[in-house]
């Protein structure tokens, strides 16, 4: 892939990520009746979701999988780079921006959790679809 293309990419992914966090946190507020909708991030996430870029090879090889087994395995990669970019940032940072050790027992070491498996699943699958409408609108940069 040409290192222009990689870099729109990236900032692509990583702008899209942020966009759906703030959304999604916003949501989450809306369900516990603050209607203010307030949505958060951190500016951490950008560089984390720009990470997509490197599943597309991926997405290539296993084009032809059933949308269950895609589906898995993007949310199978989804926790492994949740895990590590966490488990980083808890090194370089002290604590982690975010944290599941509200959510209850079901995580690991307060970075992963299993709440989030139809969140990952879709998320995989609908970066699918960005992948191919990048593919098909970023072709050639001077």
């Amino acid at each position: 892939m040409d290192k222009k293309i990689f870099i729109y990419k990236y900032i692509a992914y990583g702008t899209l990520g942020l966009g759906l966090e703030i959304f999604y946190t916003g949501f989450i507020s809306f369900l516990r009746k603050d209607f203010t909708l307030q949505g958060t991030s951190y500016i951490w996430m950008f560089f984390i979701y720009g990470l997509a870029v490197f599943v597309e090879p991926i997405h290539d090889r296993i084009r032809d999988k059933s949308f269950i087994v895609r589906g898995l395995i993007y949310m199978v990669l989804i926790y492994f780079i949740e895990l590590i970019t966490g488990t980083i940032l808890m090194y370089l940072l002290g604590k982690c921006p975010w944290d599941y050790t509200g959510i209850g027992n079901n995580s690991i070491n307060s970075i992963v959790s299993i709440y989030f498996m139809p969140i990952w699943f879709a998320l995989g699958m609908f970066l699918e679809k960005v992948h191919d409408f990048l593919d098909r609108t970023i072709t050639y940069v001077e």
